[in-house]
């Protein structure tokens, strides 16, 4: 299959700087905010990675 016409994949997660752009905030505001969503997946057992946060929990948290 051709590459060039398959829609490119999302990573699966986002670091401060993808963050901030996408809330339009600062990027100290965006580690707070990926902080917090962090400690949350990890009170549900989750294994994070600091300054990064999952594309997915980000979406369902800011959008419900």
């Amino acid at each position: 299959m051709d590459k060039t016409t398959e829609p490119a994949e999302q990573p699966k997660f986002l670091r401060v700087t993808e963050v901030a752009s996408l809330l339009e905030c600062s990027e100290s505001h965006a580690y707070k905010i990926i902080q917090k969503l962090n400690k949350e997946l990890e009170a549900r057992g989750a294994i994070t990675v600091a300054g990064r946060v999952s594309r997915r929990y980000l979406m369902e948290r800011l959008y419900c």
